[in-house]
Protein backbone atom coordinates (compact mmCIF):
# COMPACT_ATOMS: atom_id res chain seq x y z
CA UNK A 1 0.00 0.00 0.00
CA UNK A 2 0.85 3.66 -0.84
CA UNK A 3 2.57 5.52 2.15
CA UNK A 4 1.90 8.31 -0.15
CA UNK A 5 -1.02 10.29 -1.72
CA UNK A 6 -0.99 13.09 -4.03
CA UNK A 7 -4.19 14.73 -2.48
CA UNK A 8 -3.82 17.06 -5.32
CA UNK A 9 -3.55 21.00 -4.78
CA UNK A 10 -0.04 20.81 -3.52
CA UNK A 11 -1.51 18.64 -0.75
CA UNK A 12 0.89 15.30 -0.12
CA UNK A 13 -0.92 12.55 2.73
CA UNK A 14 2.15 10.48 4.28
CA UNK A 15 2.51 8.34 7.13
CA UNK A 16 3.82 10.35 10.32
CA UNK A 17 7.29 10.56 11.09
CA UNK A 18 9.08 11.18 14.52
CA UNK A 19 10.13 14.47 13.25
CA UNK A 20 6.87 15.61 13.33
CA UNK A 21 6.59 15.47 17.34
CA UNK A 22 6.46 18.92 17.67
CA UNK A 23 3.85 19.84 15.04
CA UNK A 24 1.38 17.17 16.80
CA UNK A 25 2.36 18.88 20.08
CA UNK A 26 1.41 22.10 18.96
CA UNK A 27 -1.93 21.06 17.12
CA UNK A 28 -3.28 19.01 20.64
CA UNK A 29 -2.56 22.55 22.42
CA UNK A 30 -5.48 23.88 20.55
CA UNK A 31 -8.35 23.74 22.79
CA UNK A 32 -10.73 22.54 19.58
CA UNK A 33 -8.31 19.17 19.48
CA UNK A 34 -9.15 18.33 23.27
CA UNK A 35 -10.41 14.93 23.26
CA UNK A 36 -9.27 14.02 19.78
CA UNK A 37 -7.22 11.62 21.68
CA UNK A 38 -7.66 9.00 24.24
CA UNK A 39 -4.55 10.01 25.67
CA UNK A 40 -3.76 13.92 26.25
CA UNK A 41 -0.69 15.25 24.25
CA UNK A 42 0.23 17.75 25.99
CA UNK A 43 4.54 17.50 26.02
CA UNK A 44 6.86 16.52 23.67
CA UNK A 45 6.94 12.72 24.83
CA UNK A 46 3.07 12.58 24.46
CA UNK A 47 3.46 13.61 21.25
CA UNK A 48 6.23 10.79 20.18
CA UNK A 49 3.93 8.30 21.66
CA UNK A 50 1.18 9.28 19.88
CA UNK A 51 3.12 9.03 16.55
CA UNK A 52 4.29 5.77 17.40
CA UNK A 53 0.95 4.47 18.08
CA UNK A 54 0.03 5.33 14.53
CA UNK A 55 2.98 3.24 13.08
CA UNK A 56 1.85 0.34 15.22
CA UNK A 57 -1.64 0.62 13.78
CA UNK A 58 -0.69 0.17 10.18
CA UNK A 59 1.77 -2.09 11.01
CA UNK A 60 -1.07 -4.27 12.46
CA UNK A 61 -2.83 -3.28 9.46
CA UNK A 62 -5.83 -1.58 12.15
CA UNK A 63 -5.44 1.90 11.20
CA UNK A 64 -4.04 4.15 8.32
CA UNK A 65 -3.28 7.62 9.76
CA UNK A 66 -1.27 10.22 7.84
CA UNK A 67 -0.03 13.40 8.25
CA UNK A 68 -1.96 15.96 5.79
CA UNK A 69 1.13 18.56 4.14
CA UNK A 70 1.62 20.91 2.50
CA UNK A 71 4.44 20.97 -0.56
CA UNK A 72 7.18 22.47 1.75
CA UNK A 73 6.49 19.21 4.19
CA UNK A 74 4.87 21.89 7.17
CA UNK A 75 1.92 19.63 8.57
CA UNK A 76 -1.89 20.92 8.60
CA UNK A 77 -3.38 18.13 9.87
CA UNK A 78 -4.67 14.35 10.02
CA UNK A 79 -6.40 11.87 7.74
CA UNK A 80 -7.19 8.28 9.29
CA UNK A 81 -8.62 5.06 7.84
CA UNK A 82 -9.23 2.85 10.98
CA UNK A 83 -10.37 0.91 12.60
CA UNK A 84 -10.68 -1.18 9.31
CA UNK A 85 -12.62 -4.12 9.36
CA UNK A 86 -11.29 -6.70 6.74
CA UNK A 87 -14.07 -9.36 7.37
CA UNK A 88 -16.63 -6.46 6.09
CA UNK A 89 -14.06 -4.02 3.85
CA UNK A 90 -15.33 -1.43 6.18
CA UNK A 91 -13.20 1.44 7.67
CA UNK A 92 -14.24 4.19 9.99
CA UNK A 93 -12.73 8.12 8.54
CA UNK A 94 -11.61 10.74 11.22
CA UNK A 95 -9.74 13.82 10.40
CA UNK A 96 -8.24 17.24 12.02
CA UNK A 97 -6.72 20.43 10.64
CA UNK A 98 -4.15 22.55 12.79
CA UNK A 99 -5.96 26.06 13.51
CA UNK A 100 -3.67 27.40 10.65
CA UNK A 101 -5.17 25.61 8.09
CA UNK A 102 -9.18 25.60 8.67
CA UNK A 103 -11.50 26.86 6.23
CA UNK A 104 -9.39 26.49 3.48
CA UNK A 105 -10.55 23.62 1.96
CA UNK A 106 -7.92 21.02 3.01
CA UNK A 107 -9.46 18.76 5.12
CA UNK A 108 -12.31 17.92 2.28
CA UNK A 109 -9.29 17.56 -0.47
CA UNK A 110 -7.45 15.28 1.86
CA UNK A 111 -10.90 12.98 2.92
CA UNK A 112 -11.28 12.52 -0.71
CA UNK A 113 -7.59 11.57 -1.34
CA UNK A 114 -7.96 8.94 1.88
CA UNK A 115 -11.11 7.46 0.27
CA UNK A 116 -9.68 6.66 -3.40
CA UNK A 117 -6.72 5.35 -1.23
CA UNK A 118 -8.49 3.21 1.02
CA UNK A 119 -11.12 1.85 -2.06
CA UNK A 120 -8.03 0.88 -4.03
CA UNK A 121 -4.80 0.19 -2.33
CA UNK A 122 -6.31 -1.45 1.33
CA UNK A 123 -9.23 -2.73 -0.47
CA UNK A 124 -12.18 -1.50 1.28
CA UNK A 125 -15.60 -1.17 -0.04
CA UNK A 126 -17.44 1.08 2.58
CA UNK A 127 -16.13 3.76 4.55
CA UNK A 128 -18.01 5.65 7.34
CA UNK A 129 -17.17 8.56 9.68
CA UNK A 130 -19.17 10.44 11.96
CA UNK A 131 -19.42 14.46 13.45
CA UNK A 132 -21.26 15.71 16.26
CA UNK A 133 -24.57 17.98 15.03
CA UNK A 134 -23.11 21.21 16.40
CA UNK A 135 -20.45 20.76 14.05
CA UNK A 136 -21.42 21.89 11.04
CA UNK A 137 -17.30 22.41 9.31
CA UNK A 138 -17.20 19.35 9.87
CA UNK A 139 -20.58 18.12 8.09
CA UNK A 140 -19.26 20.34 5.12
CA UNK A 141 -15.90 18.05 5.08
CA UNK A 142 -17.59 14.94 4.94
CA UNK A 143 -20.17 16.22 2.45
CA UNK A 144 -17.35 18.06 0.03
CA UNK A 145 -15.54 14.22 -0.12
CA UNK A 146 -18.61 12.49 -1.15
CA UNK A 147 -19.56 11.09 1.90
CA UNK A 148 -23.61 10.29 2.19
CA UNK A 149 -25.48 11.22 5.40
CA UNK A 150 -26.80 7.72 6.45
CA UNK A 151 -28.40 8.72 9.79
CA UNK A 152 -28.16 10.38 13.87
CA UNK A 153 -26.89 8.89 16.59
CA UNK A 154 -28.39 10.09 19.26
CA UNK A 155 -26.77 11.16 22.54
CA UNK A 156 -22.98 8.85 21.44
CA UNK A 157 -20.69 11.49 22.62
CA UNK A 158 -19.98 13.29 25.59
CA UNK A 159 -17.89 16.07 26.39
CA UNK A 160 -17.59 17.51 29.41
CA UNK A 161 -20.97 16.57 31.02
CA UNK A 162 -23.25 17.21 27.84
CA UNK A 163 -24.12 14.59 25.08
CA UNK A 164 -24.21 15.23 21.67
CA UNK A 165 -25.77 13.46 18.85
CA UNK A 166 -23.99 12.36 15.67
CA UNK A 167 -24.76 12.56 12.11
CA UNK A 168 -22.92 9.61 10.44
CA UNK A 169 -22.15 9.64 6.93
CA UNK A 170 -20.75 6.64 4.24
CA UNK A 171 -19.29 6.64 1.09
CA UNK A 172 -18.96 3.08 -1.01
CA UNK A 173 -16.23 1.89 -3.48
CA UNK A 174 -19.11 2.39 -5.76
CA UNK A 175 -20.44 6.00 -5.58
CA UNK A 176 -19.36 8.26 -8.24
CA UNK A 177 -16.58 10.42 -7.40
CA UNK A 178 -17.55 14.07 -5.81
CA UNK A 179 -16.93 17.13 -8.05
CA UNK A 180 -13.46 18.35 -7.53
CA UNK A 181 -13.14 21.42 -5.21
Amino acid sequence: MRELVDASSGLVLRRWKAEDAQAVMTAFADPLMRGQSIEPVDSFPAAERWITARGDQWAADSSYSFAVVDGGGLVLGQVCVGPVDRRHATGWVSYWTTAAARGRGIASRACRAVARWAFDDAELFRLELGHRVNNPASCGVARAAGFAVEGRERQKLEYDGVRFDVEIHARLATDAEPVSL
